[in-house]
Parts: C-alpha cells; structure tokens; sequence
C-alpha cells in the first residue's frame, strides 16, 4: 500500500447531521442519528424552534437529551446572516449573541454563518457593507473558542468562490473560516471542486454534506449529482482533513432557513455518503 493510501486508510472524520431534517422533535433527531453511527449532530432547530430563539430552559433541555444519545454538538447551523444587509450591524451581532450562547450550553465548537442578502443591487454596491458586517461578526466571536464558518448559498453575497474568498480574507480573523457545501455551489452555476477547492481550501474546517444537479438545480444523495463530492472528498482526505462531514440532505423539501428529508431519506443520504467514504479511504462515525 503507498504511503497515501495508507494515511488515507487512517483517516477518520467525526459524521454528524442536522437533526432537524430528521424531525422536530430531538429525541427523535439523536435516535436516528445514533442508529446511523453518528457521533455528533448539527442543531439548527428543536421543537419546531430556531437555536437563536430557545429559552434557557429549553437549551438546558435540549443538551440533556443529547447528553443522554451519547451525542456530541458538531455546529449551531444559526441563521445569523440570513437577512438583508440593510439592516443595522448590531442587529446580526445580538442574534449572535444568541447562538453563542447555545453553543457554550451544547458545547458546539463551530457556529454557521450567511453573507447577507441583497436583493436588487449588484454585488459590487454592498460589499463593503457585507465585509463591515462579516468582521462585527468575527470580532464577536473572537476569544470565546467557537469558530464562524461561513456557508456559500444562493442569493448571499458570497455564493460563488471569489466572493468566498474576499470574505475571509478581508475580515482576516482567526474566528472566521469556511463550511464548504458543494450542493449550493451547484445551484450557482460553479463546478465545486473543479473551480473552488484550491482557492478556499486553506480556510475550510468544515463539511456539509449535499449534492445538487446543474440541469435543475435539484438536491440528491452525495455522489449522485454534479457537486464533485468524491473528488472534493479525496482531495480533503490527502490534505490531512481531520474534521466534521455534516448531512445537510434536503431531499424532500428546502426551504428559507434550511431543509427537511425526514428520517427514511435521511437514511438515504447517509448510506450514498458512506458509498463515497468507502471509495475514498476514509472512515466516518
């Protein structure tokens, strides 16, 4: 075996999901996320209620439930981002507030951002404001041990990779870093790996899982479609990656602030992941 095969064979990642494509409720959300030998789960919402708008009480609830699935909290998917960029700095700062909160009670080490919509103008006129915003949020979060990661998606201002890239590197934070989804690239017209990964890969720490078709922009299990997951994959896997591959598998419904697949298609999804994990060399649980 070569030495890249053998550290591929190594090569372990921590699988988690967001749970609330599975059901409403959490404990249904950790049940099948147990039975599909995952170690963690990404919380974007509980009970029907987004991360940023649970009570204390319910937090406090949420993470005896997961502490008693034996699961770990890979990410808070927040919303912060999600809105016009119009709004005023601080609006997006406290609601990060919020999320931070939630992941020092679930112990989550990353929290998922957005790069604010802008509908009606053109890219150019709000980047200014967007890179304002994105570094309020960065400094926010520096010196409490969570990491943004920022996600590419349709109709935000960093949805293609240039944009991606001006983000993080004009903020210039350590709190700052990437979660690459190859699904939403897709849906943008961008060959993820063929025209992303070398230029944003020394900023990505993070995984979400999906995968999407030119021809209609349509969700379908890793490795059915045009987001070039097994080579995104093999790719990460000999640059050491270490870190989360997050299910994110839309594949009944999509929506605003996220996605629903329910608890057989999410098995669907996991089980064509596990299919490109296996052609890869790489173990994830």
């Amino acid at each position: 075996m070569s030495i890249q095969g053998s550290q591929a064979a190594a090569l372990r990642w921590d699988l988690s999901g967001f749970g609330d494509e599975i059901d409403d409720d959490p404990r249904v959300q950790a049940a099948v996320m147990r039975a599909l030998g995952a170690s963690h789960i990404e919380v974007r919402s509980a009970w029907g209620t987004n991360i940023v708008d649970l009570s204390e009480e319910q937090l406090a609830q949420l993470k005896g439930v997961l502490d008693e699935a034996g699961l770990n909290v890979s990410a808070i998917a927040s919303p912060i981002g999600k809105v016009d960029v119009e709004l005023p700095v601080e609006h997006e700062v406290e609601r990060l507030g919020r999320a931070l909160r939630a992941a020092e009670v679930l112990g989550a080490p990353y929290i998922r951002i957005f790069s604010f919509y802008y509908e009606g103008k053109a890219p150019e006129q709000v980047r200014e404001a967007v890179i304002e915003r994105m570094a309020a949020l960065a400094r926010r979060a520096e010196g409490t041990g969570v990491t943004l990661v920022h996600e590419n998606e349709k109709d935000i201002f960093g949805d293609i990779p240039s944009r991606v890239a001006d983000i993080v590197t004009s903020v210039g934070s350590p709190a700052l870093k990437l979660a690459w989804d190859p699904a939403n690239f897709v849906q943008v017209g961008v060959k993820p790996f063929t025209e992303g990964y070398e230029l944003l890969r020394p900023h990505v720490v993070y995984l979400q899982v999906k995968d999407a078709l030119f021809a209609d922009g349509s969700v379908v299990p890793a490795g059915e479609g045009d987001g070039e997951v097994l080579r995104t994959v093999e790719a990460l896997r000999d640059s050491g990656y270490t870190g989360f591959a997050s299910l994110e598998p839309h594949l009944a419904e999509a929506f605003s602030l996220g996605g629903f697949s329910g608890p057989y298609a999410f098995g669907v999804a996991a089980r064509a992941f596990a299919k490109v994990l296996e052609a890869a060399g790489v173990e994830a649980g």
